[in-house]
């Protein structure tokens, strides 16, 4: 086991350097002068121009300004942000809102997907199932932003049972609400994930063995069943962390949450390249490690499986 992770450590050394010089290549491409895009309509004076430039690095070669950033990247130094803020105080003041906000989406994610999925595939062909895959379906149809607007149309200005806006992220109850809009398309994959795996496990020598021993449904179901179905699902939730990074930025637009994705956009519009490459680089780490302990639970999921 000591081996493998090490390995795996190994093999996220040139998946992180190139991930990093890929997402620092586009930011850094892309047509238009962010330092003069700071002034907008209004003239700037070229010598001011020339300083800011030269203040954010931006008067170097493209390979070099990468350099540099890994430099200062390995000393946990993301840089500043145009209005002279530090890139690594911003991102602490906002990925825990973010954490919390994912948090809340993975557990609402986890168990009405897993709930829905199980009823679903214990009742293959019948009402319960129909019921849960048209659900499913019209969720995934749904764009997340329509998704988002009309649940806080419903549940906040009309019913009003919840705050339009998040004030207090630490306030778990403000955040159910994005939280279950952030989780709706993931629980709907989760749900039809599950509902296949149980139908297909149901059919397995070991379940027809565990009933012919007699032994209680609640076990068969609870240990043998979904045990062996869940990894699909913990495949899926692995990768799916990535996926609710893409939902933040719509969800805490919607909602007014500050967090990581609301920061993002921000940074988008005016063009600030540290902030987009220093928030895309935790993310980047925080994948891999998630990848790494997803193989490792399927060992603790499939005795059968074991890492030389």
């Amino acid at each position: 086991m000591g081996r493998y992770v090490a390995r795996r450590l190994l093999q996220m050394i040139p998946v992180f350097l190139g991930t990093t010089l890929l997402i620092f290549l586009m930011v850094h491409i892309l047509p238009g002068d962010p330092i003069r895009a700071m002034f907008g309509d209004k003239g700037a004076d070229p010598a001011q121009l020339a300083s800011l430039r030269k203040e954010f690095g931006l008067d170097q070669p493209l390979y070099m300004q990468y350099v540099n950033y890994m430099k200062d990247l390995f000393q946990l130094d993301f840089g500043n942000t145009f209005g002279g803020r530090p890139v690594w105080d911003e991102m602490t003041a906002a990925f825990p809102v973010t954490i919390r906000l994912t948090i809340v989406a993975l557990t609402i994610e986890l168990i009405i997907g897993l709930a829905l999925g199980a009823w679903a595939g214990l009742k293959v062909g019948k009402a319960p199932d129909t019921g849960v895959l048209l659900f499913t379906l019209v969720v995934i149809s749904v764009p997340v932003f329509i998704m988002g607007y009309l649940a806080r149309y419903v549940f906040a200005d009309t019913l009003g049972w919840v705050a339009p806006n998040v004030e207090d992220s630490m306030d778990i109850t403000q955040l159910l609400l994005p939280g279950f809009v952030l989780a709706m398309l993931s629980m709907a994959y989760v749900a039809r994930l599950t509902r296949t795996t149980f139908a297909e496990n149901l059919r397995a020598d070991y379940m027809r063995t565990a009933l012919a021993k007699g032994l209680p449904r609640r076990r068969i179901v609870g240990v043998h069943l979904l045990r062996n179905s869940l990894i699909p699902v913990v495949t899926f939730v692995g990768t799916d962390i990535g996926g609710f990074i893409g939902g933040a930025v719509v969800t805490e637009g919607i909602f007014n949450v500050q967090g990581v994705g609301n920061l993002l956009f921000r940074a988008l519009q005016q063009r600030e390249g540290s902030t987009i490459v220093g928030i895309v680089t935790v993310f980047v780490l925080i994948i891999l490690v998630i990848n790494l302990i997803v193989d490792l639970l399927y060992a603790v999921l499939d005795p059968r499986i074991r890492y030389a």
